[in-house]
């Protein structure tokens, strides 16, 4: 691992993928107009794991991980994401509640270690619910309560991911991906034929524009093989407290590119509810880089 902090051209790259992963949900909200969603989720994992798992190793983590983050991943986060945008959510708002995932990560793995929640931690957590019943007050135009719920369920899911990504230990993200999305296409695909049915789903296929087919492959190569290739390159090399506080700005270019290329209003409301959650995920972020107590008793040992 290089020095904490990040190279000019690493920065570079950290911006890269924020502003790609930001932008996706203007991208994301274009190819609904032409595709179901389940149907476009379905074909993003698709693409993300066919040719590329005949050209790179299975990594070295069990089957059942493998399987978990797809299914969690895939059918779980950007599926019911897809839903949600679909006409239930705004897309920039929907960019800000899905870093909901957060707080669901940390309770999981405080419930999987028995850990207490630390001041800070507690704190960032009442800041990021705080914007969360923000948005829940003001449904009804860009966010209705459906939307926020499926959302919530989507950032729930990404958390699971999340857990099944700490169990595969340190891999080739690559490789993971590809081979982790073999399993999030057949759920995709049969929820796609039953609830949106095959008459939908041919429609859309052979009405489907040049520019449909690049949002799809946005999806797959830039938001998925870039953004989270790229993303891994930089935690091997640089310390995480280095790295992750710069996916607080997702949100932000989410949210404004919204507002510039989708027309996507930001009143009072959304600007607090963004200040909310994006400071309880950066008080997160300062928690995480305090050494927990148990740690500072074997510094008091040593």
């Amino acid at each position: 691992m290089t020095d904490a902090a990040l190279t000019p051209r690493a920065l570079l790259l950290a911006l890269a993928i924020v502003v790609v992963w930001g932008t996706n949900f203007v991208v994301i909200a274009f190819a609904l107009h032409s595709l179901p969603p389940l149907l476009f989720a379905a074909l993003r994992f698709a693409v993300v794991a066919f040719p590329l798992v005949f050209f790179v190793r299975r990594p070295d983590v069990p089957w059942r991980i493998l399987a978990g983050y797809g299914l969690a991943i895939g059918a779980g986060q950007f599926g019911l994401l897809f839903i949600a945008i679909n006409g239930y959510i705004a897309a920039g708002l929907a960019s800000l509640l899905v870093q909901t995932q957060v707080v669901f990560t940390i309770a999981m793995a405080m419930i999987g270690s028995g850990e207490r929640l630390r001041p800070l931690q507690a704190a960032a957590l009442v800041l990021a619910l705080a914007g969360v019943a923000v948005i829940g007050a003001n449904t009804g135009g860009d966010a209705t309560i459906t939307g926020v719920l499926l959302v919530l369920g989507a950032a729930f899911a990404w958390s699971l991911g999340n857990m099944a990504q700490r169990a595969a230990g340190k891999v080739d993200m690559l490789a993971f991906i590809a081979w982790s999305s073999v399993f999030a296409v057949p759920p995709l695909a049969g929820l796609a034929l039953w609830f949106e049915g095959w008459p939908a789903i041919r429609t859309a296929l052979d009405g489907a524009t040049p520019a449909i087919w690049a949002a799809v492959a946005w999806q797959a190569v830039g938001n998925s093989l870039f953004g989270y290739g790229a993303w891994g390159w930089l935690l091997a090399r640089y310390p995480a407290a280095s790295v992750a506080p710069l996916a607080l700005l997702v949100p932000v270019f989410g949210m404004g590119s919204a507002a510039l290329l989708l027309n996507e209003s930001l009143p009072p409301w959304k600007l607090a509810a963004a200040t909310l959650i994006v400071g309880g995920l950066g008080l997160n972020l300062l928690a995480a880089r305090q050494p927990g107590k148990a740690n500072q008793a074997g510094k008091r040992k040593l």
